[in-house]
């Protein structure tokens, strides 16, 4: 009897602390793109937090503080949107454990052997970002790896001059081939940004790779530069409000069921 007593509180105090570490885990979410900018929600007042996760899709649904792990922008030598406020990004080196050691370590402009021309050819490492290097989905066949990637530092990205670019300033490097996406992303037409509504405020910019996977751009057989999103579902209707036909455009057979004439639906 007492063995089973014993038993007993054991199991029960197994419970409470599986419980417990289960309350405490992390909730991550991601800002635009999954795999490339999760954020894990934090207080950053009582009862705030830096975000809000949406339990359907793990999307941000909302910022607290959009702020939070921003940077200044970089060098940006041309007279943009981002010129008249305060512009900031969110670095994504910082994420990269491998990114200091690739360009010393293992691509040091001596091993591994110094490449003979920038033909695409298949891939003995990296396979985990790149599945088919001979089938890039980016550039339909016109682009490979070296056209992005500095040839001596993998660290970093090159321009058309063969000068370095920094992995947390990838619209430098789109901008080479995508030039009028480029200059809408600088004039604030393209992308994402929050913060301040007026042109002089503050912002967060969301740089091309936050959003678009540089590596799967077409998305295969869909042929898209952006990943599908899952929907949030639908809003709650107000209360007495059974569906929302009000709110939708109605067809030919619906308009003569209901005795409507579609030519004086608006009128």
């Amino acid at each position: 009897m007492k063995k089973y007593n014993i038993s007993a509180v054991v199991l029960l105090v197994l419970m409470a602390v599986t419980s417990s570490v289960s309350a405490q885990e992390d909730v991550v979410c991601f800002e635009s793109r999954k795999g490339a900018s999760e954020v894990t929600q934090v207080e950053i007042e009582k009862g705030l937090p830096n975000v809000k996760c949406s339990k359907k899709t793990g999307a941000v649904l909302w910022w607290g503080n959009p702020y939070d792990g921003t940077v200044p922008m970089g060098d940006m030598p041309v007279e943009a949107d981002y010129s008249h406020g305060e512009a900031v990004v969110k670095p994504r080196s910082t994420k990269m454990a491998l990114l200091p050691v690739c360009g010393t370590a293992c691509h040091n402009g001596t091993y591994p052997p110094w490449p003979k021309d920038k033909r695409p050819r298949k891939l003995t490492m990296h396979t985990d970002l790149v599945p088919d290097s001979l089938n890039l989905q980016h550039g339909r066949g016109a682009i490979w790896c070296l056209d992005c990637h500095n040839t001596k530092k993998r660290n970093k990205f090159v321009d058309n001059f063969g000068d370095e670019i920094d992995f947390n300033q990838p619209q430098k490097l789109c901008g080479k081939c995508h030039g009028p996406i480029y200059r809408d992303w600088r004039e604030g037409i393209h992308g994402k940004r929050i913060g301040e509504w007026a042109r002089t405020g503050k912002k967060r910019w969301f740089v091309c790779t936050e959003c678009h996977n540089p590596h799967d751009v077409q998305q295969g057989a869909r042929n898209s530069g952006f990943v599908q999103l899952s929907p949030e579902p639908a809003p709650i209707l107000p209360k007495g409000l059974e569906n929302a036909d009000h709110e939708r455009h109605h067809t030919k057979s619906e308009s003569s069921h209901s005795g409507r004439d579609p030519q004086q639906a608006d009128h």
